[in-house]
């Protein structure tokens, strides 16, 4: 197999592999001996789903989340940059989309190393995809604020940014705040402007479903607990 750093998409629920990834996909995780990982548990548990006859114990998994040393980091690559192919497995969805894998694919390109995506799930591109919101000009954000004060002046951050910039403004929460986000939402945003919440993305308890905030003023969907993706549009 030609040696690059292959970006591996795993599912974002828990559904057969072969529902959203490609065929391709699984041959290449076969020809890889060398695995850049968030999690060692779940990315061998990922692995195994791929094939049950990979031998796991004749893998080498290099760690990278946010208790990885950054001088560590780099030296992830030697396999690599002695002639093996690596790939990177993120927790969910594809590598390097709101991912420490962004860091590792950064060191690749500067050293000139070849780097090739795989095709797979994106919450933040699949939510955006199914809001009809404006699919030309989007921001994610990640995470907002906790503190009260802090949060609603991001959501008036990104009220100017859609009026101004006519850009759609994407953004996630852990999934048990998910409730007291939207109630948040709610509370401090124009009722005109439009809420996308998408929920269990390709799971078999998949929501995805866009209102204006006045008319989710009235919904009572439980959201806590769930993997959940929030856009906002006008």
């Amino acid at each position: 197999m030609k040696p690059a750093l292959y970006l591996i998409p795993v599912t974002l629920s828990d559904v057969p592999l072969s529902q959203v990834l490609p065929a391709a996909n699984i041959d290449v995780v076969r020809g890889i001996r060398h695995f850049i990982v968030e999690n060692v548990r779940s990315a061998r548990r990922f692995i195994k789903k791929c094939d049950r006859d990979i031998d796991i114990d004749g893998l080498t998994f290099y760690e990278l989340n946010r208790h990885t040393d950054p001088n560590d980091i780099a030296s992830y690559l030697a396999p690599l940059e002695n002639g093996e192919p690596m790939g990177i497995i993120s927790e969910a969805g594809c590598p390097a989309i709101a991912d420490p894998g962004a860091d590792v694919v950064a060191i690749a390109q500067r050293r000139g190393l070849h780097v090739v995506p795989l095709v797979g799930p994106s919450s933040i591109l699949m939510g955006l995809m199914a809001s009809g919101f404006n699919g030309q000009s989007f921001a994610f954000l990640g995470y907002l604020p906790i503190e009260a004060s802090a949060r609603v002046r991001k959501f008036k951050d990104m009220e100017q940014r859609i009026m101004r910039d006519d850009q759609t403004q994407i953004f996630i929460e852990t999934p048990y705040r998910n409730n007291v986000l939207l109630a948040d939402l709610k509370r401090h945003l124009p009722g005109n402007l439009r809420l996308c919440v998408a929920s269990d993305i390709t799971g078999e308890k998949e929501h995805i479903v866009t209102r204006t905030i006045r008319q989710w003023a009235a919904d009572k969907t439980d959201f806590g607990k769930v993997p959940t993706i929030f856009l906002l549009y006008k």
